[in-house]
């Protein structure tokens, strides 16, 4: 049994890939292994869940070597694995993992578990990325990275592919050169988002199936009307009711001041917080916080009469946003015990109650909860349900999912496409758009179409708004022919797949006459794509021509435990070395996993043997060069004009308060900086204009923006931008800031968050600076000239620099780039360390 929305492969070292955890993503397991047994390989078949179990139950009384893959349920992903191996056989199984990457928060997310337990002599992570649409940023993160791990890590990027190396040799892999423990222990993460023009969406197209990717940005937020409805029974005593009370205040901290909101408390009685629901002002937040406090767990759980509350609440509320978007958020932990216990009748009630009014989300908190009544209910009412693990991250996927609704940008969206060519439309109509996230519709094109026309009808904050998009249809089929990493129909399985996760969802809260279909319609398309799904099991076996006539060893499974944060069946190791029949870590496969974003955000991840690594390297990467080893950030990244150099600046300023980096008369522009406590990184700018008279004061706590003796406050946790005299400020959610003014420099300034949370401060079209420009940094935009140096003995990766009369010797070194436009993976650059 594998841990829910982990990515299972059949790798000796232990290693787990798997997605972010966030229980709503939709996860796909794709299983086609290709099984070898005692050098023969046998395909795995998807059939009907009784008929695969029939078929393995069968093969094992015969003594035959047989494999069993099924799924637990639909939301949570859980797998069993049943293996049963026949006596001095041996029997490796290679599984194929496809995943439709779910864009959360502005960006997608590979979280991979790394827990090998033991040093590996072959270790790879091999991710390969190809956007079309053109990568916006790239990054990695790890948990358990070290000097020398950095040194096995390389990434290489251009405008629309990437690729992300991981290759740690069993030095690079030790705790100490004496001891053979493994730093490798923890998440590697890759993250990224694609480039977005303001238009309908992205639509591609291969083999006459098209996917719609839709995901505007940079629109102003519909205010919210949310109340919180909590559950303070008794089953939520203890870390629970702590966890929640702690998410809570990190949620008031992220209200808007045009939201309104409130909070519902409730066990075997229930207790409303105000009367009416409140504006988030300051006051009101504070007041809120103090309540949040006081919480406390007793009683039983009366959840109708909790939600009806809420949901009478917002009928009688008077004064709130002609335009908004009002909503209930439930967190419970279990089962209604007091009011209405009949979970078929509180669905009626709230339905009924709600009537389309407003959306309901349900967090279950826990495996107590009855998390198919608390989906069935969000689904009803236009939300959506998620689980939070008991884990001690627990306030952080409940801070993480508010962050995921907090920002309503869209409502009543339409995606319209000509009906009379294309068939098999997935579902198309949506009730809320979130900032950050990404809407994916898929079809099938029906006839010989050379212009796939596509219209968006949708409500803004401020508008009605209607988009209009026209895909070349034999354009888009050309962009992917020359891919070859990628899957040749993969737009089709993703159609396949999505169309799946409806019915299913479509079932939930179907009549059962209409639920039987539904689900049989799941299951045709389930047979027919190889989809493991809870309708269908994967089932391998030897044919039965080919028994051994041997014992059966009896099949291993998993236990049933509820999961927790612990790595299920402890670790893939010990799983290949007892169950797959792999006797030796000379003869385990190495581990190379390609997690390749194909586009549209399609992930495969492949588990190989070392037999077939090297060569399946070779073809996927293509030929290209390694990208030599990269060291850590440089405190300033500078992009010369004259000359066409980028240099990478180190500023020692321990000694001095400030640093003045930048002063431009000219321009009226003045940039000082301050080194953080405990880092030799910036942590503060302040940047002066003089016309407009405006002070701006960056630091890793948020924005201050002055202007005529009143300071605006930009916290990094919201996206914004305000405008004052022909100054842009603007804020990039918990990426950048940027300040600029027609026809002069722009200021930039990236929020960097690993290893360490710093400043990274660059400048776009520096052609503006003038001759006059000064200061640590603006010395080099006016008076530095690399001297010639093919008549000395230096070597060709050392320069001499002068800068300011004073000469400096520079090297060429690979650094890690922070500017978000940057298309390249480490940066090369000409290195310098200035003492101001």
């Amino acid at each position: 049994m594998w841990d829910p929305n982990s990515t299972p492969c059949s790798c000796p070292e232990g290693h787990k890939v798997r997605p972010q955890r966030n229980f709503l993503i939709l996860i796909k397991f794709l299983w086609k292994p290709n099984r070898s047994i005692d050098g023969k390989v046998y395909p795995g078949v998807i059939k009907e869940k009784a008929a695969a179990q029939k078929e393995y139950d069968t093969a094992v009384s015969r003594g035959q070597s047989a494999g069993l893959v099924k799924i637990r349920d639909r939301k949570l992903e859980l797998f069993h694995v049943s293996v049963s191996i026949a006596a001095a056989s041996k029997v490796t199984f290679e599984l194929t993992y496809e995943e439709l990457l779910k864009r959360q928060l502005g960006k997608f997310e590979l979280l991979i578990k790394v827990r090998p337990k033991q040093l590996v002599k072959h270790y790879q992570i091999d991710v390969h990325i190809f956007e079309p649409q053109g990568i916006r940023f790239l990054e990695t993160d790890s948990t358990f990275m070290t000097n020398e791990l950095t040194e096995a890590l390389t990434k290489v990027q251009n405008e629309t592919k990437a690729h992300v190396l991981f290759k740690p040799t069993i030095d690079q892999q030790k705790v100490n050169p004496e001891l053979d423990e493994t730093l490798l222990n923890g998440d590697f993460v890759v993250r990224y988002d694609v480039k977005r023009e303001a238009t309908a969406g992205d639509i591609q197209i291969v083999n006459g199936y098209f996917v719609h990717y839709f995901a505007p940005s940079e629109m102003p937020v519909f205010p919210k009307n949310v109340i919180f409805v909590i559950d303070r029974s008794g089953s939520m005593a203890g870390r629970k009711i702590e966890q929640t009370r702690d998410a809570l205040l990190k949620i008031l901290q992220d209200l808007r001041p045009e939201d309104h909101f409130s909070f519902i408390t409730f066990s075997n009685r229930v207790e409303e917080w105000k009367s009416s629901l409140v504006p988030a002002t300051e006051e009101n937040v504070a007041s809120a916080a103090a309540f949040v406090q006081t919480l406390l767990a007793r009683g039983g759980t009366d959840i109708n009469g909790a939600l009806l509350t809420a949901v009478g609440a917002l009928d009688k509320a008077e004064d709130l946003p002609e335009r908004s978007v009002s909503m209930v958020i439930l967190l419970t932990d279990g089962q209604p015990t007091s009011g209405e216990t009949n979970v078929e009748e509180i669905q009626e009630n709230i339905q009924k109650a709600i009537n389309g009014k407003y959306a309901l989300f349900c967090l279950g908190f826990g495996f107590d909860v009855s998390y198919k009544f608390l989906e069935k209910m969000a689904l009803s009412n236009g939300g959506i349900a998620r689980r939070i693990y008991e884990n001690a991250d627990a306030a952080l996927q409940l801070q993480g999912f508010y962050q995921e609704v907090a920002t309503p940008i869209l409502m009543k969206i339409e995606m319209q496409y000509p009906e009379n060519a294309i068939e098999g439309l997935t579902k198309n109509n949506f009730t809320l758009f979130f900032e950050g996230s990404e809407i994916v519709v898929s079809g099938k094109i029906r006839n010989e179409l050379d212009l796939l026309p596509v219209e968006i009808k949708a409500q803004s904050h401020t508008s009605d708004l209607t988009l209009k998009e026209e895909a070349n249809v034999k354009e888009k089929e050309q962009i992917f022919q020359d891919q070859r990493y990628i899957f040749g129909n993969f737009i089709e399985r993703l159609w396949a797949y999505l169309t799946i996760q409806q019915l299913l969802e479509k079932a939930i809260s179907a009549p059962e006459e209409d639920q039987k279909a539904l689900e049989a319609q799941a299951l045709e398309l389930s047979l027919q794509f190889s989809f493991v799904t809870p309708l269908t099991s994967m089932v391998v076996t030897k044919p039965a021509d080919q028994q051994q006539g041997e014992l059966a060893n009896k099949p291993t499974e998993a236990d049933n435990e509820k999961p927790s944060n612990r790595l299920v069946g402890k670790s893939l190791k010990k799983s290949t070395s007892r169950l797959l029949g792999m006797p030796s870590e000379d003869d385990l496969a190495s581990s190379r996993m390609r997690a390749g974003s194909a586009p549209g955000r399609w992930a495969e991840l492949q588990a190989v043997s070392s037999r077939k690594l090297f060569s399946g390297v070779s073809r996927i990467m293509g030929g290209a060069r390694a990208q030599p080893l990269f060291d850590e950030y440089p405190q300033f990244l500078l992009e010369l004009a004259k000359p066409s150099e980028t240099v990478c600046l180190n500023i020692d300023g321990k000694s001095q308060p400030s640093v003045h980096l930048l002063s431009d008369p000219e321009q009226g522009l003045t940039v000082m900086g301050k080194l953080g406590d405990g880092t030799n990184q910036f942590v503060e700018f302040r940047i002066n204009y003089v016309n407009p008279p405006v002070q701006i004061h960056v630091s890793t706590d948020g924005i201050v923006v002055s202007h005529n003796n009143e300071n605006t406050r930009l916290p990094w946790t919201e996206s914004a931008t305000s405008t004052i005299q022909g100054l842009r400020v603007s804020v990039e959610k918990e990426r950048s800031f940027t300040a600029s003014l027609p026809d002069t420099v722009t200021v930039k300034i990236s929020l960097v968050k690993f290893p360490d949370v710093f400043l990274g401060l660059y400048f776009l079209d520096t052609n503006h600076f003038s001759d006059k420009v000064s200061g640590a940094l603006g010395q080099f935009y006016s008076k530095a000239q690399f001297r010639d140096n093919s008549n000395t003995n230096q070597r060709a990766d050392e320069r001499l620099l002068t800068v300011s009369g004073s000469e400096h010797k520079v090297s060429r070194m690979y650094k890690k780039d922070y500017r978000l436009e940057s298309a390249r993976g480490p940066v090369s650059c000409w290195s310098i360390d200035l003492t101001p």
